[in-house]
């Protein structure tokens, strides 16, 4: 029932239900009035009903009352009485408390977010015993009223809120707030406490340790003194001296290592102190005893083996008549000492380990330097000092970790180095590839000199394609082309089979394996130019025999036949395809070269019949624009020639002919497949298959002639590897024969041929008569 009270305005204040507030206000004969917040010079929709409990005589003689609150009022019309104050109609809103869930989870979540408040501001208790006691929720919400860190815009927010609930949820918004605003000054106030500590504490700690390094005689005067001993027995050049004193007086001024900066001096003298500026390893330059050292630790790689004895020999003869770098610099303007050989070939091969038997042939340390996916350049040259956590170069950190000055070390996948917008590391190669150069390396951290001169550098690779062309030229590679069937053969006997027994714990005469049985693995269950794969499949036949032994099942010695191999490696992996891929006519096998070494490729072809159109060609197998233009021109001539081959000329009418080259999902370019897609697609149109026993590299051209291609030791040792016995080449590719290794060249008889004429002669059926069902 609405009642009709008078209105007292609040400017600075908010008064809630069951809150005392003495106010400078004169209610009169009122015994009941509306307390209403007003901002800016607008009254709220709701107010507190209080009685007067009291009147007082405030100081200074003023007149005023004590409020007590009672209840919500919502402030309906106005209008002005008797005595000319301002009365309203008032709608009393006392709380109704629900008995749901979320009101009781409220109420415990905002007592919590006040107890956390109190805790952080460290109440004594009073103030928590006097919020147990509130019961009701809505008054719990309403004890906000006396919090002096909430606005009066926010208290007369809570104020409006009649519904229990939503004052709830508006109140612990609130406390949540105030929470999160008092943790964070607390943290920064104990942080600004902790960093006061912290400066204090190590102050203190700082003056007793230098307390006690000058009782242990390790204060700065003699951190000072030890540097200058080791500078002086370093056997550093002039100017690496000049440099180190140097920095060694800017650190003795300082006067200790207290700051920072007296710190990146000490790094940077250690530096240049760990550098083996005076040291180099004695020499066995016994050519002799070089090549019997390559000779056991690798099998093959006679080219390998003879450059570096040639290498060792004429260094051995430069030392013993007397003509030293010096000389040899002036004369020919290059450090023969700098000579940089580049390994290229399969992954597989021993170019990384051979770099190994290096050092140990000439007695000089050995140290490997993994450049793949190296794309920044101070991974070479090193960083600069000005940067934090800077450190020399890769080169610097290898003559270290080496000792002497004059190691051997291994670049190693050199034709994988990157390139982004920290720089090019290939192009800080160059200075030190060069021979002409190298003496004088400046790394960016040590910013002296550095001499390279003396270093034995070994580079490898598996793709000269992505060498850039001045770093290339300062190289002399040398091919890994891989091995023969002999030749893995052998290393498994001499090397694999042997580190794989010790591996699994056999001993010598515990278990054999005969020759004829390790070439059985290598045919049927490897397709490597290296002997990678090979070691794997060695390892897992002598563990499952190590397993067998361990566990009584077979008794030492042990024999391994050929049931062991197939029980151990499975089935078997590696087919000759080339009789059941050719037996058709339109497939020709063709020779290629990869990433891993030299392959064996089909080429297949086929005629489609399609209405209208005059011999159009399909290609699929991923080719690149060098195959794609070689099988272009291979139609172009087997259309141009198709009476001479006696091919009927209707056939390429209505007709588009389809060229795949297998595996679709590898990609594949080069031109030295033309010879071959011109083989398949002779033989699709004249129906006279392929022989099984022949493959063919070389490129093509209109006029039918047949041109030179590289890399035909790599992919003769691959069709000697899948059982090829006639191979077709270039006669220009004649000279080529003599890198061939000389199992290869009696096992497979190599024809050079000048034109398409003398490749169709030896590489096709004799003509017979047409078979019925065959695809022409």
């Amino acid at each position: 029932m609405p009642t009709t009270l008078p209105l007292i305005p609040l400017d600075d204040v908010v008064v809630f239900p069951t809150m005392d507030v003495t106010l400078p206000v004169d209610p009169g004969d009122e015994e009941r009035v509306l307390l209403v917040p007003r901002i800016d010079g607008e009254f709220a929709a709701v107010g507190t009903i209080a009685h007067v409990k009291r009147r007082v005589r405030l100081p200074g003689g003023g007149r005023g009352a004590m409020f007590e609150g009672e209840a919500r009022g919502v402030a309906g019309a106005a209008h002005t009485g008797p005595t000319g104050d301002l009365r309203v109609s008032v709608e009393e809103h006392p709380d109704e408390e629900p008995v749901d869930g979320r009101t009781r989870e409220l109420t415990r979540t905002l007592r919590a977010t006040i107890d956390e408040i109190l805790t952080a501001r460290g109440d004594d208790g009073s103030v928590a015993a006097v919020l147990r006691a509130i019961k009701a929720p809505g008054a719990l919400a309403d004890s906000l009223g006396y919090d002096p860190e909430l606005t009066v815009e926010q208290k007369a927010e809570l104020l409006s809120t009649l519904d229990v609930t939503e004052r709830l949820e508006r109140a612990v918004e609130l406390m949540n707030e105030r929470l999160t605003d008092l943790q964070l000054r607390q943290k920064i106030r104990e942080g600004v406490e902790s960093g006061a500590q912290k400066q204090q504490r190590e102050y203190l700690l700082r003056k007793q340790m230098e307390s006690i390094r000058h009782e242990l005689g390790e204060d700065d005067a003699s951190v000072v003194d030890e540097y200058r001993q080791k500078i002086e027995a370093a056997g550093m050049p002039e100017a690496v001296r000049e440099q180190a004193d140097k920095e060694l007086g800017r650190f003795e001024r300082m006067g200790g290592e207290g700051s920072g900066e007296a710190q990146t001096i000490r790094n940077y003298l250690d530096w240049l102190l760990a550098v083996p500026w005076g040291e180099r390893s004695e020499e066995n330059l016994d050519p002799v005893h070089a090549r019997q050292t390559l000779d056991d630790d690798h099998f093959g790689l006679e080219d390998v083996k003879d450059r570096i004895v040639e290498f060792l020999a004429v260094k051995k003869l430069r030392q013993d008549r007397g003509l030293d770098d010096a000389e040899v610099t002036k004369n020919s303007k290059r450090r023969a000492g700098g000579t940089i050989l580049t390994l290229v070939g399969p992954p597989g091969t021993g170019k990384t380990s051979i770099g190994e038997s290096i050092a140990k042939a000439t007695g000089r340390e050995f140290v490997r330097i993994a450049l793949g996916g190296v794309r920044d350049e101070s991974e070479i040259r090193g960083h600069r000092r000005t940067y934090i956590g800077a450190l020399p170069g890769r080169l610097v950190r290898a003559l270290r970790d080496a000792g002497t000055m004059n190691p051997v070390v291994l670049l190693d996948e050199v034709d994988k180095v990157g390139a982004d917008w920290r720089g090019d590391p290939s192009a800080a190669l160059l200075e030190v590839l060069d021979p002409a150069q190298n003496h004088s390396f400046r790394d960016h951290y040590l910013d002296v000199e550095v001499d390279l001169s003396q270093v034995l550098f070994l580079a490898t690779a598996n793709s000269l394609d992505t060498i850039p062309a001045p770093l290339l030229d300062r190289m002399e590679v040398i091919p890994f082309d891989g091995y023969t069937v002999a030749e893995k053969t052998a290393i498994a006997r001499d090397h694999l089979v042997p580190r794989q027994r010790r591996a699994n714990g056999l001993h010598d005469d515990e278990v054999t394996i005969d020759d004829a049985l390790l070439r059985t693995v290598v045919d049927e269950y490897t397709r490597e130019s290296g002997v990678r794969q090979l070691e794997r499949q060695v390892g897992t036949l002598l563990r499952k025999t190590a397993t067998r032994i361990a566990s009584g099942k077979d008794e030492a010695p042990v024999a391994i036949d050929l049931d062991r191999v197939r029980d151990a490696l499975g089935r078997q992996k590696v087919f000759h395809e080339s009789a059941a891929r050719t037996a058709v006519p339109g497939v020709a096998t063709g020779l290629a070269v990869t990433g891993t070494g030299g392959d064996v490729l089909f080429i297949e072809a086929t005629r489609v019949p399609v209405p209208g159109s005059k011999g159009g060609l399909v290609l699929t197998g991923q080719l690149g624009d060098v195959m794609k233009e070689s099988a272009r021109i291979a139609l172009s001539w087997v259309r141009a020639n198709a009476e001479k081959l006696g091919i009927d000329e209707a056939k390429f009418e209505d007709a588009e002919f389809h060229v795949h080259v297998p595996a679709g999902a590898i990609p594949k370019d080069g031109p030295s497949a033309g010879i071959t897609m011109v083989t398949a697609l002779v033989s699709l149109l004249t129906g006279r298959p392929v022989k099984h026993t022949v493959g063919m590299t070389g490129e093509v051209t209109l006029q039918g002639r047949v041109l030179p291609i590289g890399g035909l030791k790599q992919k003769s040792i691959a069709a000697h590897a899948a059982g090829l016995t006639d191979v077709v080449i270039s006669e220009r590719n004649r000279g080529d024969l003599d890198d061939v290794p000389e199992e290869v060249r009696q096992a497979i008889t190599f024809h050079p041929s000048m034109g398409l004429d003398e490749v169709l002669e030896v590489a096709l059926e004799e003509r017979v008569a047409e078979v019925a069902g065959a695809r022409v």
